[in-house]
């Protein structure tokens, strides 16, 4: 399966080693759900590669954490914004994937996602298990966020047979909410979330606090982490609270030359300012961060970078 690029790595490579005329190069870059923060994270990091590459083009198309990573292995794509619990899942072969993914490479964790379980403040729901029978609306399938509710379901004791669940946009979830036909919207995302912020404006909501959970979730996947959204992230709440969490990261063909991908690395360092006004949680990204061993191997343009910033990491 070949990158979907229109010209060979060798041929940008050479030209931006000997900083001669670049051809034109184009690459497909995934990044996330409509309504979302990877659209406009991929539009500024288009835009900074874009003008760090010579002659590259990147056609920009909306994508999930899951379907983004399996497009890559498929060769239908050559750039995305992936979440790492679903990618470490993508290069170990377990489910939702089929199959050890061999041609997915890490190239940069960026930051923390926060998985939000949001109910009615006023739905007596203070645990996973009181949505049993009740209506659950979430992400749609291959988004991270849905396998995440997944999960929470199963070491629950519940699936989705077991709520009324409905797989649709933030839009739509958000609606779903405040008209009274979901009782509880689970979604993975950075703080504060948009949509959060939308419904809250809406009704009064609150947040559940899922650490009890975690040990049980560290068995299906060993990426899940716990993580506060602090007190006053949302209006009315008054505490901090404990959520799942995990980290998103870019990933890449591994076909990808190099030096493109060592550019590409470096630029995200260079560029944090620009990229912290897109998602605050971005604010003070560092290489020794962004090197982060998540269990994906670096792309090896990747790897030499950190490796000049004075870090040791596992290339592909």
């Amino acid at each position: 399966m070949k990158p979907h690029m229109k010209l060979t790595g060798l041929a940008l490579g050479l030209a931006i080693a000997l900083g001669g005329p670049a051809a034109a190069v184009e690459m497909k870059f995934m990044t996330g759900p409509q309504g979302g923060s990877w659209i406009p994270l991929g539009g500024q990091l288009k835009d900074l590669w874009e003008k760090a590459v010579p002659g590259l083009s990147i056609n920009q198309a909306p994508g999930a954490g899951i379907a983004n990573v399996r497009a890559i292995e498929e060769g239908k794509t050559d750039i995305g914004i992936g979440n790492s619990i679903s990618t470490v899942d993508a290069v170990a072969g377990r489910a939702p994937f089929n199959k050890p993914h061999v041609n997915v490479c890490n190239i940069a964790t960026l930051y923390p996602q926060f998985y939000h379980l949001v109910v009615p403040a006023d739905a007596g729901i203070n645990s996973v298990k009181d949505i049993k029978g009740k209506g659950v609306t979430t992400q749609q399938k291959g988004n991270t966020g849905e396998l995440i509710t997944q999960h929470l379901l199963q070491v629950n004791g519940l699936t989705y047979n077991d709520v009324k669940a409905s797989f649709v946009s933030y839009t739509d979830s958000v609606n779903q909410m405040k008209d009274g036909h979901a009782a509880a919207f689970g979604l993975g995302t950075t703080i504060p979330a948009g949509a959060i912020m939308d419904l809250a404006a809406g009704r009064d909501i609150k947040l559940i606090d899922l650490s009890s959970n975690l040990d049980a979730m560290r068995k299906l996947n060993p990426g899940y982490t716990l993580v506060i959204v602090p007190k006053g992230t949302y209006p009315k709440q008054d505490t901090d609270v404990k959520v799942i969490g995990y980290a998103t990261h870019i990933v890449a063909s591994c076909k990808l030359p190099a030096d493109t991908v060592y550019t590409m690395t470096k630029t995200i360092a260079q560029q944090t300012v620009q990229l912290t006004a897109i998602v605050k949680g971005i604010a003070g990204l560092t290489p020794q961060r962004m090197a982060e061993d998540i269990g994906v191997p670096f792309h090896p343009g990747a790897a030499k970078y950190y490796k000049e910033a004075g870090l040791t990491v596992v290339s592909h």
